[in-house]
């Protein structure tokens, strides 16, 4: 078992995931289907943000009693946060550029590998936080420590596994080149076809790893739905359009999750892990768990640490991704070809399905 799901609460649990999953399919479809609506929701939606963001931070600078009682100020005011918000976003701008063919750059041809260096980089940050969680931890074998969230978390051996498995994903990231606009009148996609199953089972395994270790209080959200969404289109109606999917639900989830974080950990829709052993029982939610300011007042109130479940989502992400990795050199072996300046899943189910939406 992942996530502590029973009692009486159980139902708005399954209903917030449900709400998430389902909104985070309709924006990006909002996003994707047209110039205006990916303007309105990753430009404009930003930048009014940022704005806020700002005026939140100095405010609370100055000791503005509103502000120090900001959710964001007292929730989502890491480091980690903001930058997968702002990674994400520029990530889904410049694949508008791609895809629309906006001016000099959207048309160059070495801009065709940004896709590449910002999903890398937005893996890197993850990787960054998932030794960081490692070191923290004070011991490989587990420990616990809180994070500027206020959020405990027990970090150890899994996630050192985990960033390995991350900086494995990234090579997993073939035919950098390949990628393409959609066919249709409105070039409603980016599509990258050489990213095919391979890679996104490796992502998603890898990308529920790390927020189950990292983001504990937030993963039944970002790890499950956030990650099941961007998978669920490109399965059924967006083929080759995966990582595009999650760029748009990544960056729109990350700003409502930095207005809203409350919904996730004190609302009826919060869900903690199994990873708080004996929270649930003692009535704790997530929010509570931010009010506990020492390992002796978790110990005191029952609270011990199950990182069973992390070892081993740590170590499948890990042997996955070796897999795909070992795939991919197969495939560039026989096929004679550079698997990053070429595209090698050719001939493939997934290939050739989001080729045939491609404007070539």
């Amino acid at each position: 078992m992942l996530f502590q799901l029973y009692g009486d609460g159980v139902l708005w649990q399954l209903l917030g995931w449900c709400a998430v999953f389902v909104g985070l399919i309709l924006a990006n479809e909002t996003a994707r289907r047209t110039k205006a609506g990916g303007i309105a929701l990753l430009v404009a939606l930003p930048l009014g943000l940022t704005v806020y963001f700002i005026v939140v931070a100095l405010a609370a600078k100055a000791g503005a009693e509103w502000a120090l009682r900001n959710q964001t100020y007292l929730y989502m005011n890491g480091w980690f946060h903001y930058a997968k918000l702002y990674a994400a976003d520029i990530g889904c701008i410049g694949f508008m550029v791609l895809k629309y063919k906006w001016g000099k750059l959207g048309k160059s041809h070495a801009f065709k590998a940004w896709p590449f260096v910002i999903v890398g980089i937005n893996i890197l940050i993850a990787v960054a936080s998932d030794f960081e969680s490692a070191v923290k931890g004070g011991n490989l074998a587990g420990g616990w420590w809180k994070s500027s969230e206020n959020v405990w978390l027990y970090g150890g051996w899994w996630n050192v596994a985990n960033g390995i498995a991350g900086l494995i994903n990234i090579l997993c990231m073939t035919g950098w080149w390949g990628i393409y606009s959609s066919k249709d009148k409105n070039h409603q996609d980016m599509l990258w076809p050489d990213m095919t199953i391979w890679f996104i089972l490796a992502y998603d395994v890898w990308n529920f790893q790390y927020t189950y270790a990292n983001l504990p209080t937030h993963t039944w959200y970002c790890g499950v739905a956030l990650l099941l969404a961007p998978t669920f289109a490109a399965a059924f109606w967006n083929k080759g359009g995966w990582i595009q999917n999650r760029a748009n639900t990544l960056a729109l989830w990350c700003m409502f999750a930095q207005v809203f974080p409350l919904f996730q950990i004190k609302n009826a829709t919060a869900v903690l892990p199994t990873l708080y052993k004996g929270a649930s029982e003692a009535g704790i939610n997530a929010f509570d768990m931010t009010q506990i300011n020492s390992v002796a007042e978790l110990a005191a109130k029952g609270i011990t640490a199950n990182p069973v479940p992390q070892g081993v989502v740590s170590m499948l992400a890990l042997a996955i991704n070796v897999v795909a990795l070992f795939v991919i050199i197969k495939r560039s072996i026989a096929a004679k070809k550079n698997p990053y300046t070429n595209e090698i899943f050719v001939g493939t189910k997934d290939y050739d399905e989001a080729m045939a939406r491609a404007e070539i």
